[in-house]
């Protein structure tokens, strides 16, 4: 077997996937919810980057404070969602894995 090769092509799929996370933040998807009366944008990187609120559903001078209080408490719950799952994928393979150096298995999910 070839080691060298073999871990070269490890770091060039390391690096691609490096750059395939950095450009998660471009990717858009779009939902509503109550036939349009709340939109949501998000990017690849699970994060909410926009709400809006129909005007129908509150006080016009409390709905712009109300999508950003909404979108800060959502990108946070995922955050810290995210942390933990990544706490708990390390815990449940912890002695599994190659420790490499240069290699972040981690950041996989």
């Amino acid at each position: 077997m070839d080691f060298s090769n073999m871990f070269g092509q490890l770091k060039q799929v390391q690096e691609k996937l490096k750059e395939a996370q950095e450009e998660l933040v471009n990717v858009r998807a779009e939902s509503d919810a109550g036939g349009g009366m709340v939109r949501c944008v998000a990017n690849g990187k699970k994060q909410v980057i926009s709400l809006e609120i129909d005007p129908l559903l509150c006080k016009e001078e409390d709905r712009e404070m109300l999508q950003d209080l909404v979108i800060a408490a959502v990108n946070k719950a995922i955050a810290e969602a995210d942390q933990k799952g990544q706490e708990h994928l390390m815990k449940s393979t912890k002695g599994m894995m190659p420790n490499i150096p240069g290699m972040n298995f981690g950041n996989m999910g």
